[in-house]
């Protein structure tokens, strides 16, 4: 039957006007991400003239035994007034700006903080951390400044106010000062994104600064920033600190205020997000709780318990009661990985401290079961409307293709995957829409397994426990098939995430000859594709910094950082003897 012309005519116009519209459509969507672009460039020009104009009214200021001061000796000497904060201020401005060069890890520069430190040093000297230059991750509100998640649509949508931590911060005399670059949508342990690019590791470019926290990561761990915030769902915060070589604390779910910081996947409540602190040390970490779990913020937000730092359990010395284990026999550990465990172990043990084996169980369904399902209940539904009209992400593809197939097709694709790929088979069943009976029972079974966990943890007695954490820094580009891939291997950050227990990474070795050598056997527990895709992500890292991960019972923050301070002492010790 032939088609008349008209009718032809008509759909060829139509479709002409389709593709019309679709090009103007991304033609503003590049529009936009130019602007922003610009709008990133003035910032680092801004950076610039800044500190050329401080140092040409300051020309005996000597930058670098600034840069070097560790913080709580740096806010000691603000607060008694022998070092300026201007002096500070400049200082680490003039250092975030050489590091912004060489890794993109700044998005904006937040040019009020210039009036802020000519403040600071007309008032008095209040507040723990006065004075103190502070970078903040792009997800948390800042006053006037956008929080883009890497999305082309949440530009020029500025906040209309501080968020919790940030007005408490600034209470505390803190200057934030810079907003540092994320993966789009935080659902990424890289840190890559369509509006301001990819951000590189200052320890070695070729590698990644770890994500979603990659901008405070490799802002922080090359010198640029000396205290930061992040934000942790899976790992966000405490990838970065492992792969640039920092320390970082993810708290109890709710011991430090999320208003006004975005989520990545709003709305879920199985795997529980968190706001923390990143710095060189842990003493920094431990002088950051101290100012936030303040008055001020348990009187902005009232869902906060108004429990302050408790100085007894940081400052105690008593010998602790310490589980470990070495791998979760889901993702296998790098060499680098467990050894810096076996080394930390006897550490310990040479310092007087019990270290009692512990043994995890059902890993695979903490990742599938709760991390994966929970994330993603509602079939991704919420997490893809994130990206209706973005621009297209071609790494994402296949997992938005998997995302948007109907429940029918995930469920035929998992049963036959099982039999050659069976965590692949897992992920495509765990992603399907749930009812709301089914949430709430999976609701139901975390908290059991929660309790489960705990009864082992009490059983044995334990104060702590010393646990392996994803190292060394992966190759940038790795996972290649964007989130597909990042279920499994987060699964010893995740797990903690899933528990709602506090964690913290500290770097305690470097990747040796000996390692990378040993790393050619690497093989991965199930030996399929993800499993060869990290050996290849982990080679190339002689000389990139190794961390563990130190975990406490919920709510206890300040015994997680007494630990971590004892991990970082004895491994600073032994590092300097060898």
């Amino acid at each position: 039957m032939r088609v008349p012309l008209p009718a032809l005519l008509c759909c060829s116009a139509a479709s002409l006007l389709l593709l019309l519209l679709r090009w103007r459509r991304r033609r503003g969507l590049w529009k936009k991400v130019k602007q922003a672009q610009q709008r990133q460039e003035r910032s680092l020009v801004q950076m610039q003239m800044a500190v050329q104009r401080f140092r040409e009214q300051h020309p005996s200021v000597k930058m670098v035994p600034i840069l070097s001061l560790p913080l709580p000796e740096l806010s000691k000497k603000l607060r008694d007034g022998s070092l300026p904060p201007d002096h500070v201020f400049y200082a680490y401005v003039g250092k975030a700006l050489q590091m912004a060069t060489e890794t993109n890890c700044i998005t904006e520069y937040l040019q009020e903080s210039e009036t802020q430190i000519q403040k600071a040093k007309l008032t008095e000297k209040l507040g723990l951390l006065y004075g103190v230059p502070v970078s903040i991750k792009d997800s948390i509100n800042c006053q006037g400044h956008d929080s883009t998640l890497g999305f082309i649509k949440n530009l020029n949508k500025p906040a209309a106010e501080d968020s919790v931590v940030v007005q408490v911060l600034r209470r505390q005399g803190a200057i934030p000062f810079v907003k540092t670059n994320v993966p789009q949508s935080l659902i990424s342990y890289d840190c890559k994104n369509l509006i301001f690019g990819q951000t590189f590791n200052p320890l070695l470019y070729t590698r990644s600064p770890g994500g979603s926290s990659g901008g405070e990561g490799a802002l922080i761990g090359g010198g640029g920033s000396i205290l930061g915030l992040g934000t942790d769902v899976g790992g966000s915060l405490r990838f970065p600190a492992a792969f640039c070589g920092i320390c970082g604390l993810k708290p109890t779910g709710n011991r430090l205020s999320k208003k006004g910081v975005v989520a990545g996947v709003l709305g879920q409540k199985a795997v529980v997000a968190a706001v923390g602190p990143m710095a060189k040390d842990v003493e920094s970490l431990a002088l950051c709780m101290r100012a936030l779990l303040c008055e001020d913020m348990f009187h902005l937000d009232s869902t906060v318990p108004p429990l302050p730092f408790n100085e007894e359990v940081y400052s105690s010395t008593q010998p602790l009661r310490i589980g470990y284990y070495e791998t979760d026999f889901f993702t296998m550990p790098s060499p680098a990985m467990r050894r810096a465990v076996r080394e930390v172990k006897e550490l310990l043990e040479d310092a007087g401290h019990t270290l009692v084996p512990f043994e995890l169980a059902s890993v695979d369904r903490v990742i599938f079961n709760f991390c994966v399902r929970g994330m993603f209940a509602d079939g991704g539904s919420s997490f893809l409307r994130k990206f209706k009209g973005e621009l297209e992400n071609s790494s994402m593809g296949l997992f938005f293709w998997l995302l948007r197939s109907p429940g029918w097709l995930k469920t035929a694709l998992s049963w036959i995957a099982k039999p050659f790929a069976p965590r692949f088979s897992d992920i495509l069943k765990s992603m399907r829409a749930n009812t709301v009976d089914e949430v709430w029972s999976l609701h139901c079974e975390i908290e059991e397994f929660c309790h489960q966990f705990i009864a082992q943890w009490k059983k044995l007695n334990l104060d702590v426990m010393l646990c392996p954490m994803l190292g060394p820094a992966l190759g940038i580009g790795y996972p290649p098939m964007g989130s597909l891939c990042l279920q499994l291997a987060v699964s010893y950050t995740m797990l903690y995430n899933a528990l709602d227990f506090p964690a913290g990474v500290v770097p305690v070795t470097l990747v040796t000859d000996e390692d990378e050598e040993e790393l050619k056997g690497y093989q991965g527990y199930f030996r399929d594709w993800w499993d060869r895709t990290l050996a290849k992500a982990f080679r190339g890292s002689v000389g990139m910094p190794v961390a563990v991960q130190c975990v406490a019972l919920p709510w206890q923050e300040e015994l997680c950082l007494r630990f971590m301070k004892e991990v970082e002492t004895l491994s600073l010790k032994k590092n300097m003897i060898v």
